[in-house]
């Protein structure tokens, strides 16, 4: 092993680190302490109002200990497809009646603790709610079967009650947590409200390209396809960022940009914009700073002058990196960004034709240090 050049040996030992020890959940430490928090007040909550619901009393929570389980997924990673809401309450539920009946039916326990896990696999990925926790709640079905002869009430409640509860606090949680849950994957609305995708999203893989992607890859995964597509479509962005990180708007912008005051009358906008063609207008206040932009749709607003129509700009600088206008100018719902000075006086306009003709013609520069992104509301 001396032989072996350092570097060697430190790829040697983070491969080998790596298989055992996979990369922590979640974006950031804050966020598994509040998932921690969030499965503290689950659990004690779930437990004190089953144990009053079915007489027990707070000194004595009724819980099955696969609960536990079921708190990691809710509240740790609650965008997983194993912690919406029917694989948790189907995926428990029916395992316990699984348990219950292979119980009932196999005399030998080591037999049927196996078959009743097992069993409770293939029912739960037949019936899509494949949730982990349920082959422990299937098993606890069998050994509590066997000890107490619970019944099928077991799948009940216990259970059922549990579980309920456990899916009420999650989702509350999560609303006042700011998260998405039950979670459903983010997607971008069409802006002039058709059925088509965004420009970005139908230039990304489609539904299809990682549905293939994902069945010749033979593995299964934990995350849902349509995140897998959006977290795809996202890096690819930031992969032309980095190839196009050097130019920035500075380098394509129009300098002589024609603009009016804000008191300028409506009807003289109007006028201006269709003598000279333009589709759109930046508005300037009286101290020369960029008050905001007028298009062509703008002009049937109500308003007597420029500045009263005008809408607020999407602003850059002139070192900002043109791969940072992709998003906002392809969404549909922008069509030029106005670049101004440290005081938000005109500088010059980057417009959809300019941004397009710089990424067809121009060849891919090295990366670009991290700047602010565009100022957008």
């Amino acid at each position: 092993m001396s032989d072996v050049p350092k570097n060697d040996v430190r790829l040697i030992w983070s491969r080998y680190y790596s298989m055992f020890v996979p990369a922590p959940p979640g974006p950031g430490l804050l966020d598994r302490l509040k998932a921690a928090s969030g499965a503290i007040g689950g659990i004690a909550i779930t437990g004190l109002l089953c144990g009053l619901m079915l007489g027990n009393g707070l000194a004595h929570p009724l819980l099955v200990a696969p609960m536990g389980a079921s708190a990691v997924l809710l509240f740790a990673v609650p965008a997983s497809p194993l912690a919406q809401p029917w694989p948790v309450l189907g995926g428990n539920v029916i395992s316990a009646l699984v348990g219950i009946f292979v119980a009932k039916a196999v005399s030998d326990p080591t037999v049927a603790t196996a078959l009743a896990v097992g069993a409770a696999i293939a029912i739960m990925s037949l019936l899509r709610c494949l949730h982990p926790p349920g082959g422990a709640v299937a098993l606890s079905a069998v050994l509590g079967a066997k000890g107490a002869a619970s019944g099928y009430m077991f799948a009940l409640a216990p259970v059922g009650l549990n579980t309920l509860m456990l899916l009420a606090v999650a989702i509350l949680f999560h609303r006042i947590a700011g998260h998405n849950y039950p979670h459903v994957a983010p997607r971008a609305s069409a802006p002039h409200g058709t059925a088509d995708a965004t420009p970005l999203e139908r230039a990304g893989p489609s539904d299809q390209d990682v549905a293939d992607a994902l069945h010749d890859y033979g593995e299964a995964l934990d995350v849902d396809e349509a995140d897998l597509r959006a977290l795809l479509a996202d890096a690819e962005l930031r992969a032309a960022e980095r190839t196009h990180g050097a130019v920035r708007c500075g380098d394509i912008m129009s300098r002589d940009v024609i603009h009016v005051g804000a008191g300028e009358s409506v009807a003289g906008a109007r006028a201006l914009m269709e003598d000279r063609g333009l589709l759109s207008l930046p508005v300037l206040d009286d101290a020369g700073r960029v008050q905001g932009m007028i298009g062509a749709l703008d002009l049937g607003r109500d308003g007597a002058q420029a500045g009263d129509i005008a809408r607020r700009p999407l602003f850059v600088h002139a070192d900002t990196p043109i791969a940072r206008l992709i998003a906002p100018l392809s969404s549909g719902a922008r069509r030029e960004a106005v670049v101004v000075d440290a005081d938000h006086r005109l500088q010059g306009l980057v417009t959809q034709t300019d941004l397009l003709a710089s990424l067809a013609l121009r060849p891919s520069a090295a990366p670009a240090p991290a700047g602010p992104a565009p100022e957008s509301r």
